[in-house]
This record gives C-alpha cells, structure tokens and sequence, in this order.
C-alpha cells in the first residue's frame, strides 16, 4: 500500500522537530543575566512607586472637597506601594517620589504635600 507523500513530509517535519527540542532541551536563546535582571528589577520598583505616588495625588484629589486644596501626604504614597504593589519603601525613598510626580502633575495649584519638609 503506497504512503502519500504529504504524510511522509509531516512526518519527517515532526522529528525533526522534536529532534530540535531534544538537543536544545528548552534553552533560550539569550541566557539569563545577573545584572539584567537586577536592572529589571529596581527599574519596575521605580516605576511602581512613581505610580503609587500619581495613586495617591489622584486619591487625595478625590477626597478633597470643592474649592479645597488636596492634601497628600508621604504616608498616603507608602500605603499605596504597599498596597497595590507590596512595596516597602522608606519615607526619604517616598518622599522623592511624591516630589518627582508633585511637580510633573502640576499639583501646585490645588494640592499641597508633606514631601518637601
């Protein structure tokens, strides 16, 4: 009985592939770095706790009444890394974040923040 040549094709396709898999056993192609993967991760500990800081401006800014300044303290932004991203950070390490995102968000005009003292 004649095997269709298409089938044969798949086949062999199919070994060949798994003969790839057995001699890479699932490396991948860049291995992993030390020093990637500790820039990777202070560069997602910085950016968590710049948004817990635009977190806490924003939830200030819905607490405050109508016409009243929003107040935003440095414990609100350590409360938010905690959390929202289990970040335990400093006051001084809070602190520069809220300034950072204080200014970058305009709040000058209708906040005020304990980040400066």
């Amino acid at each position: 009985m004649p095997h269709a040549p298409g089938g044969l094709l798949s086949v062999a396709l199919g070994l060949v592939l798994v003969a790839a898999g057995v001699i890479w056993r699932g490396r991948v192609l860049r291995p992993l770095s030390v020093k990637r993967a500790q820039a990777a991760v202070i560069r997602d500990r910085s950016r968590n706790l710049l948004r817990s800081a635009d977190l806490a401006i924003a939830e200030a800014r819905r607490r405050a009444a109508r016409g009243e300044p929003a107040i935003v303290t440095v414990a609100d932004v350590t409360r938010a890394a905690c959390r929202h991203y289990g970040l335990f950070v400093d006051r001084e390490e809070a602190a520069a974040a809220l300034r950072q995102r204080y200014e970058a968000a305009d709040c000058r005009l209708d906040c005020m923040t304990d980040a400066f003292s």
